[in-house]
């Protein structure tokens, strides 16, 4: 029989162990994901306008995802993996999707945990109820809110705005692809946590490993890339 100590030190290995298993397994996923968007066609090179206003030598377009199921699949899993892991699924009561390629995501996303589901709009509706937010919020109810990709996260802060003028709170949003050109830290200046799935510096890494972009490609990346 194992003395006490003996059992707490067994105990703490097993658990460094376990954590050790979580992170090759989510690390792995992650290239996986990059080798998808790849294969898809989703990170594509040339001179490009973000919705954001400002100039990119590369584009990733997220939009195309739904019309590869398998891949769809797969990235919604990712999602779920890690919104479990990193936030918990009992620290929000509902997803709401940030438009638009969010709102297809986040649908499939609030579907899987059986979480009631809302979207942002745009701009505010001129006719009927006039809101910005689609769906049942309680005042007080605690939202997840989920983008597809964050550059200076001009998008999810309007979308935060939007959801807590009618009642929400917001506390962490998640996105699968940060482009990290200061969205995370503008988000931290609201009061909210970003949890990025995937670095675009990470994916770019990860393909050039693969020899899916070259040098001149993964230079291109990270020079866009806004030091915060």
């Amino acid at each position: 029989m194992l003395d006490s100590r003996t059992e707490q030190t067994l105990s703490s290995v097993q658990k460094e162990v376990r954590k050790l298993n979580v992170d090759k397994t989510f690390k792995e996923n992650k290239d996986r994901m990059a080798n998808i968007l790849f294969k898809i066609d989703a990170l594509k090179f040339g001179i490009f306008k973000l919705s954001s206003g400002k100039a990119s030598p590369y584009y990733i377009d997220l939009r195309v995802v739904p019309s590869f199921p398998d891949a769809f699949r797969e990235i919604c899993d990712f999602y779920a993996q890690y919104i479990t892991n990193q936030i918990g699924t009992r620290n929000f009561d509902r997803i709401a999707g940030v438009p638009v390629t969010g709102i297809i995501f986040a649908s499939q996303i609030a579907y899987n945990f059986k979480k009631p589901f809302l979207y942002v709009r745009k701009g505010i509706r001129l006719h009927g109820r006039a809101r910005r937010v689609e769906g049942l919020l309680v005042s007080g109810d605690k939202v997840l809110l989920v983008d597809d990709l964050v550059t200076t996260g001009l998008t999810l802060n309007k979308a935060i705005e939007a959801v807590k003028a009618e009642g929400g709170i917001v506390t962490d949003a998640v996105a699968f692809v940060d482009r990290e050109e200061g969205g995370k830290q503008r988000l931290e200046n609201n009061g909210v946590r970003l949890h990025s799935m995937l670095k675009i510096t990470e994916v770019a890494s990860t393909l050039f490993d693969l020899g899916a972009i070259d040098e001149e490609n993964l230079k291109t990346i990270k020079k866009q890339v806004k030091k915060v």
